[in-house]
């Protein structure tokens, strides 16, 4: 949330001509009351103000979660992103999790629960990624004779079939 924020206009302003309005960082209110408040506030001037946001910077994530549209900021915004604050996983992670999903438009708490079940960690490669895991599961003896190589290229992308990854998050399928 500390990245999010929203240009707050009026479509009674813009159907007269006038984009005014100001940039709210979703941030400085605890409470999505407390930036509603904010909104009617900035927009007195009007007897019943209808929103619109006619700009905002935030991940895609809220986007596609449809938390924000021109029209629209959802009264659940605060809450999701109290959930996933109070999660075990920085927001990269989770935005890397839902992309590979396509797990959009659903519920936040699932999103988590299911990302705890398939996250592997952080890797530059997948050739980095399937030595780790081989590696791990003991499937490569710890001293192998310095003739034998192993193409990782290829043993990544067998792997890969049950594997997912976004912005180097790997996920389990």
């Amino acid at each position: 949330m500390e990245d999010f924020q929203i240009y707050v206009g009026t479509y009674g302003k813009y159907n007269s001509g006038s984009i005014y309005g100001e940039w709210l960082q979703l941030s400085n209110y605890s409470s999505y009351d407390e930036l509603l408040e904010a909104m009617r506030e900035l927009h007195q001037d009007e007897q019943e103000p209808e929103f619109m946001f006619q700009d905002y910077e935030c991940s895609q994530f809220f986007i596609k979660q449809k938390l924000i549209s021109e029209c629209h900021l959802s009264a659940k915004i605060y809450e999701i992103a109290e959930e996933i604050n109070n999660s075990d996983y920085d927001f990269e992670v989770i935005e890397a999790y839902a992309e590979c999903m396509s797990y959009y438009h659903k519920d936040v708490s699932d999103l988590l629960e299911n990302l705890s079940d398939s996250y592997y960690g952080e890797y530059s490669s997948d050739e980095d990624f399937a030595q780790e895991i081989l590696e791990q599961h003991g499937s490569i003896p710890e001293n192998l004779p310095s003739y034998i190589y192993i193409d990782w290229e290829a043993t990544a992308r067998h792997l890969m079939y049950d594997y997912m990854s976004s912005n180097g998050y790997y996920f389990r399928n």
